[in-house]
């Protein structure tokens, strides 16, 4: 049976959030190919995991029986995650653009589970696992846009979900979230609204894709 480690981070609740919505369609998706499978979620908004403290990192880097217990007990929480990531068969990720780069609760549990030596290095441990992305943004930030130079929530997770944790990564990218709330953006409504279609049906297709290469 497989399992779905699910990680949202907006601020937003519900259908208020575009991350939201699309990532719960892929999830959907996923169980209806899935009925027997496990779905872990973490809600980094409603339930966020402590920032990278001291402790916390110079853990990483000594012998279990040479840690403090600051350390063991920092620790610890650092454990629970990267096991949830390593025994994920998938991971899926809510990423809003929050003032152009991810919002801090993500950063929060990206630190927490990249640890090198792990998770991350020649052979980091959830290496090859399929990871969808979904980053909703309020404005567009696509190649040849005014603002391209403005983004910094793909390339960042490029880095650290691809090119450091070794994970399989795919994007789902709704945009001009904030068309239908600023009346400046009115005229770009339609395009909104195209481009939210298309991140719901990306969704429904690259979960069921994802699901019949997990079974292959």
């Amino acid at each position: 049976m497989a399992t779905l480690l699910h990680i949202d981070s907006s601020v937003l609740p519900g259908e208020a959030s575009s991350s939201r919505s699309v990532a719960a369609a892929f999830r959907q998706a996923w169980e209806e190919q899935h009925p027997q499978g496990t779905v872990v979620h973490r809600d980094l908004a409603a339930d966020p995991v402590p920032h990278i403290t001291a402790a916390a990192w110079t853990a990483g880097y000594v012998a279990p029986s040479e840690r403090t217990p600051e350390q063991s007990a920092a620790f610890a929480g650092r454990e629970r995650l990267m096991a949830e990531l390593e025994q994920a068969d998938a991971v899926l990720i809510g990423a809003p653009m929050h003032n152009f780069s991810i919002p801090s609760t993500l950063k929060a549990w990206l630190d927490n589970v990249l640890l090198l030596g792990r998770t991350a290095g020649a052979n980091p441990s959830a290496k090859g696992t399929p990871v969808i992305v979904v980053a909703s943004r309020g404005g567009s930030y696509a190649p040849g846009t005014p603002r391209e130079g403005f983004e910094f929530v793909r390339n960042y997770l490029q880095a650290v979900l691809r090119d450091t944790l070794g994970l399989d990564l795919d994007f789902i990218v709704p945009e001009l979230t904030m068309a239908p709330r600023n009346p400046a953006m009115s005229e770009l409504v339609p395009l909104y609204e195209a481009s939210r279609q298309r991140a719901f049906e990306d969704a429904a297709v690259k979960a069921k894709e994802l699901a019949e290469r997990l079974a292959a």
